[in-house]
This record gives C-alpha cells, structure tokens and sequence, in this order.
C-alpha cells in the first residue's frame, strides 16, 4: 500500500487524468477539423490520434522522470486551428511535407538555440495578434451555431458559464457533457457510429511544396512555438521548475519529426494543462508532482490506442455540437491573445492590421493568411517607426534667470534637486540586473541557447 500510494498518489493520478480530459475534449473537435480539412478519411484520422496521442504519452513521461518536474506535452491547438482554416487546396501528402518542415524547424531552434535570437525580433503582440486572427473563426462559430442549434448550443454555453463561476476547472468538460445530453435526447447523437477499436498507424509518403512550406510550414512553426512553448516555459518557471529549456523542445521537436507522418502535425509543451499538474492540487511536495506528469503520459498512451474510438466519437457528434466546443474550449486563448496584442502602445496598430489580415482568411500565391497577416503587421511596424522608438525627449527646464533675492532659496531647491538626477541617470546599469529577477520570459530566453 505504501508503495502504492508513492508511484500512484491520488491527487497525481487525478492531476494527470484531468489534465489528459481537459486536454483531448477541449481542442480534439479541432484536431478532427484539421484532419478533415487534410482530406483524412476515418482511417487516417485514427492514425492521427494515435501518432499524437502516442507523441505526447512518451513524451510527458520520458521528460518528467528525465528531469523529475511535471513536464505536460499537447499537440498545437493553435496549429490545429491554423490548419483547418489554412489547407484549402492543400493534399494530405502536401500537409505532411509541411508537418516534416515544422519538426525539423522545432528540433534545430532546440538544438542551436536561435529560436530565441529570431523569436526576440518578432514583438509579442504580432505573435500574439495572429494566434487571435487564427483563433477568432473559431469563436464566431460558437455563436454562429446557435442559429441552426440553439438550444444545444445555449445549453453548452450556459453550462460553460455557470462552472466557470463555481467549477472552472471543468468547466469545457461540462460544457461537453451538457451537449451530449441534449445531442442524445433530441436523437441528434448518432451512437450507433461509435465503434471501439484500436487505431492503426497509416504512413502517409510526404511531398514538399514551396506553397505548403511557406504557407502552412512556417505559420505553423511560428504559431506552436510562440503560443505554446513559450507559455509552456512560463508555466514550469512560474512554479519553480527551473528545467533546462533547449532539451525539452529538441525531443519534443524530434518526436515530432519522427510521427509527423503518421499524423502528428505539431508536438509541444503544453500550457493550461500543464498548469493542473505543476500546482499544489497535484501534490504537496513539489519534487513529487513529476508523477502527475507521468501519469499525464500513461493515460495519453491510453487516448493514442483508442484513436480509433475517439474519431468515430467525434464523427456520431452534431456538427452544431463539435463546433461549440472547439469555440468554448478556445475562449480563454482568445481572450489572452487579444490581451496581449492590443496591451502595448507601441505595437497596437501593428497587432491590429495583423489580426484583421489573419482573421480575413485571404490567400495569395498559395499562402494563407497566417503568413500575409504577419507580413502585414511587420510592414505596418516598420512604416510607423515601431522598431525604432525615439526616445523621450527630456526638455531642459531653463533655470531661473536673474531672481531676487527671495528666489535664492527656490533656486538652491532645484539644484538640490538636480544632484539625485545625476544618481538617477546612473540607476539603470545598475538596475539592469532587475528584469532578470522579475519573471521567468527573461531567464527562458537564454536557456534556450
């Protein structure tokens, strides 16, 4: 029993099962839009499940025994999103191809530690505006089904605010489960489709396109590692998991390359679900929370077999139904993106004109609008001097010229008050070492070298 309770603690167990639910229900209808949006069939949807679920499995536990953290891995719900609005036109071989790329972009950022250098050029409203522009759609379809479904997809809302109020962990979870109640009893649930059966791996032979590289490969490594790494780093830094940034994306990167044609589109450290198991709920001691990451792994192995069953669930769910939940699930990220897009003066019209053009979902020569949006914010900061701030202008005061005698005492006060101006102008070599101190994004940056 004593041995028991050490691997297996209920409230790791729990974490990790929670997290691996959150998880899958939350962004799994937008795994399956990706999918369809490829032109998988059943098969090869299954296929994908299990390359990812299989991924992230070995993944979360090699890395969190590795480093003894509660190390959490996802797919990219923002790659996901990015490719079913993005492969119009675009094969399965074509995606597969841009699923290579994109590994291969994240295994070498890893390795060389220039993801940093070139990331820090890019500001972090335009990365962040593109995920809003990515994501949007995906919100305007949640209301948008209301008009063919409302009271499925009322019901889902309501429940979704009602738990964020008292429950917000589970909320999405009970978002889902309110929808499958409704689907069943208004004889919209087709359960007869949902068959329990393993999934196969299907290779998939890639081919390489310059349009799908640079429309669907970049974006999307773009996408997965400044909306998903990088919070993925904040999350282990913020509860004091100190672990070394550069080997957590190389094997996740080349995990990645090594399923990408299986299915795996995009491997990464994950965020909110990694903040269920690196907290207090998923242990009290910090140094035994590794195993909610352990058992994250175990029960993503679990998702990854039945791929097959997944899919076939999502297929016996109304449209109404996987398109609230995709929107529901992405509320939060939404809202953040936008946060942080629109927070910073000096970048807001930029972040701006790239969250219209990526929202817009124009293409050009092939390439979505991911690409062009960011192009776009790059322009307008360029065009608008946002690179290059003028420093504030400090306007002299003139000092007071022939004063009364009367005015002598005032007179001193400025220059009493001028001489802490010197110290204050010296202050910031020696402040420098502050932001270091501040918060975790400035320490990941270095140890991503």
């Amino acid at each position: 029993m004593n041995v028991l309770t050490r691997v297996a603690p209920l409230s790791a167990v729990t974490a990790g099962l929670l997290a691996t639910i959150v998880g899958v229900t939350s962004s799994a209808a937008i795994v399956f839009s990706a999918a369809r949006a490829a032109g998988a069939n059943d098969a090869e949807l299954a296929s994908w499940m299990l390359a990812l679920g299989v991924g992230m499995g070995l993944t979360c536990i090699g890395l969190s025994l590795r480093y003894r953290a509660p190390i959490i891995t996802a797919w990219s719900t923002p790659g996901a999103a990015l490719l079913a609005t993005g492969l119009d036109g675009v094969t399965l071989r074509e995606a597969t191809g841009a699923f290579l790329i994109s590994a291969a972009l994240i295994t070498l950022s890893g390795m060389t530690g220039w993801f940093a250098r070139i990331m820090n050029r890019v500001p972090l409203s335009l990365t962040a505006a593109l995920l809003a522009g990515v994501l949007v759609q995906f919100g305007i379809g949640l209301f948008a089904s209301m008009q063919n479904s409302l009271a499925l997809v009322l019901t889902m809302f309501s429940t979704y605010l009602l738990c964020r109020r008292f429950l917000p962990r589970y909320a999405v979870l009970a978002a889902l489960a309110a929808g499958t109640a409704v689907a069943a009893i208004t004889h919209s649930l087709h359960a007869s489709e949902i068959n329990l059966a393993l999934a196969k791996p299907i290779f998939t032979a890639p081919t390489f396109s310059v349009q799908a590289a640079i429309g669907i490969a970049l974006p999307l490594f773009v996408v997965t590692m400044a909306s998903q790494n990088l919070p993925g780093v904040a999350v282990l830094r913020n509860d004091g998991y100190q672990v070394p940034v550069s080997p957590l994306i190389t094997w996740t990167g080349a995990t990645n390359l090594l399923l990408a044609p299986f299915g795996a589109f995009g491997l990464n450290l994950a965020a909110i679900t990694a903040a269920i198991c690196t907290g207090p709920a998923a242990h009290p001691d910090p140094r035994r929370r590794y195993l909610a990451g352990v058992w994250a792994g175990l029960f993503y192995l679990v998702v990854g077999a039945l791929g097959a069953t997944v899919s076939s669930l999502l297929t016996a769910l109304p449209a109404a139904l996987v398109l609230a939940i995709a929107g529901i699930g992405l509320l939060g990220t939404i809202g953040s993106s936008l946060t942080s897009a629109l927070t910073n003066d000096r970048w807001r019209e930029a972040a701006v004109v790239t969250f219209l053009a990526t929202a817009s979902g124009v293409k050009f020569l092939g390439v979505g609008s991911a690409f062009w949006g960011l192009l776009a914010g790059l322009l307008t900061a360029a065009a608008t001097s946002a690179f290059r701030p003028h420093p504030p202008k400090t306007t002299p005061t003139p000092g007071p010229a022939p004063a009364p005698t009367s005015a002598a005492a005032p007179a001193s006060a400025p220059a009493s008050v001028s001489a802490p101006a010197e110290p204050a102008a010296a202050t910031p070599p020696t402040a420098t070492p502050r932001p270091a101190a501040e918060a975790g994004p400035p320490a990941a940056g270095p140890s991503q070298r």
